[in-house]
């Protein structure tokens, strides 16, 4: 049996699903939210709504946009001949706050692992293959996490490119195994940078 109100415990229980909110932050972040005055709480409600309505993945690296492409792809700033694969859009933002890497990206939106029913097809590989024929690619870095899935996924696109004729890297270990690259700090992602070596 609850101590809560039923409406309150559904809101306690929607905030608890989200990825590393346990059950005392859920508590909070509904109190918070129940004794917001209207209009922020209108305000929040919005920014959600909005967010689910207008973000969708770049036609080009797969990232998080409000736009056909993303600000990234579209600049004429950015070295066109390299590619930086990440897992998640999250990676792109750390990569970004180095203000050391001014190549491309490519978002997979996961790895391969076959233990959580995720294949090759399930992810971005075939959107970053495309580009690969059809863009003037000379280098791919694979930034995918230090994890097992993430390495069996770093190998098994540095297998599918190869037969390409493109230059194939791996960060270097600066990042911790068994780190998400999201909580790296940026002297630790540039030494990553720098210290890449060709698969």
């Amino acid at each position: 049996m609850t101590d809560f109100a039923p409406s309150l415990e559904k809101l306690i229980d929607s905030f608890a699903r989200l990825p590393s909110i346990g059950r005392k932050t859920a508590q909070r972040l509904a109190f918070y939210l129940i004794g917001a005055g209207d209009e922020e709480t209108e305000k929040f409600i919005s920014s959600i709504r909005e967010a689910r309505a207008n973000l969708h993945r770049c036609s080009v690296c797969c990232n998080l946009t409000d736009d056909e492409v993303c600000p990234i792809c579209s600049s004429p700033e950015r070295d066109r001949s390299v590619i930086c694969v990440v897992e998640d859009p999250r990676d792109v933002i750390a990569f970004e706050k180095t203000h050391e890497y001014d190549g491309l990206y490519h978002v997979l939106h996961g790895v391969i692992s076959p233990m959580n029913d995720v294949d090759p097809e399930d992810i971005c590989i075939k959107e970053l293959l495309v580009r690969l024929n059809d863009e003037n690619i000379k280098e791919v870095i694979m930034a995918t996490n230090p994890t097992v899935e993430g390495e069996a996924t770093s190998i098994y696109i540095s297998k599918l490119i190869k037969p390409l004729g493109i230059k194939v890297s791996r960060l270097a270990y600066g990042v911790p195994v068994g780190a998400d690259l999201e909580y790296a700090d940026e002297f630790t992602l540039i030494r990553a940078i720098e210290g890449r070596k060709t698969i």
